[in-house]
């Protein structure tokens, strides 16, 4: 357990005011990332709510990507990349030497930008990740079930066997997911995941994260002030000035920090003042 400031309460947004306790999916501890020898993250400690929806906000260049991607290590296919702090995920740090990536990504699944279904069917994508990972019960019962979770299986379930590809943009980011899901994770972060997506792809995507985050704890990256507003509960605003990229400025429930931020440069970016 740990102190996470609370929407309900009035709570101010980081620091030590008045806070509710609620089971931690993460615990951030001075997290900084380097890649080669340009410093995308820079001493973060931030705890992440399990169940319920954290938004990762800021201007581009400011590190919201480099420290998603931190939280289930995917930054360590970049070269050069390394990181030096924390990321305790269910008590137990995730950069420790005995940590097995693989392992790791299992549990934290992540949905990338732009919809990225393989060149295979419906059926095939969903299966992926539990073929690899050698699945050895009913796989069209799992197939089925992360479909359905992910929104999707009464507008395909009669056409599994046909190209993913073939689906539009909106649907196609949902068969990422029911992908990602299909593994069972615990997290689902998610990279932007309605920044190609019209208005009704959009609102599906929302609508599906706030019904997943019944059962999964889910972190996103957007641009889009008006969506972190609607689906998260927590955000955290990075800053993106010359020689501070990837510092974290403010960090607490959404409808404290869009109301009423602590920070002047805060209220400066959800405003739309810079960024």
């Amino acid at each position: 357990m740990v102190n996470i400031p609370t929407a309900t309460t009035g709570a101010e947004s980081t620091g030590p005011g008045a806070a509710a306790e609620l089971p931690s999916i993460f615990d951030i501890q001075m997290l900084s990332l380097w890649y080669g020898t340009f410093q995308a993250l820079r001493d973060v400690s931030i705890a992440i709510p399990e169940r319920h929806i954290t938004a990762i906000i800021g201007p581009s260049g400011c590190g919201k990507s480099s420290l998603l991607r931190s939280l289930n290590r995917m930054n360590d296919l970049v070269l050069g990349a390394r990181v030096t702090g924390k990321v305790v995920f269910r008590g137990a740090d995730v950069y420790a030497p005995d940590a097995d990536p693989v392992e790791i990504r299992r549990s934290i699944g992540l949905v990338f930008q732009k919809p990225n279904p393989f060149p295979k069917s419906i059926h095939d994508n969903v299966a992926f990740g539990l073929r690899i990972n050698g699945y050895r019960g009913d796989l069209e019962e799992r197939i089925e079930q992360a479909l359905r979770r992910a929104a999707l299986w009464e507008e395909v379930k009669d056409k599994l066997r046909q190209s993913g590809l073939a689906l539009s943009g909106g649907q196609q980011q949902r068969l990422c997911i029911a992908r990602a899901l299909a593994i069972e994770p615990e997290v689902l972060l998610m990279d932007e995941p309605c920044s190609s997506l019209d208005p009704i792809g959009t609102y599906k995507i929302e609508e599906l994260m706030l019904e997943l985050k019944r059962d999964y704890s889910i972190v996103i990256v957007t641009h889009n002030m008006q969506q972190a507003s609607r689906v998260s509960d927590y955000s955290a605003f990075l800053l993106a000035a010359p020689d501070r990229a990837g510092e974290l400025v403010e960090y607490g429930a959404t409808r404290q920090l869009f109301t009423n931020p602590r920070d002047e440069r805060t209220e400066a970016y959800i405003t739309g003042r810079f960024g």
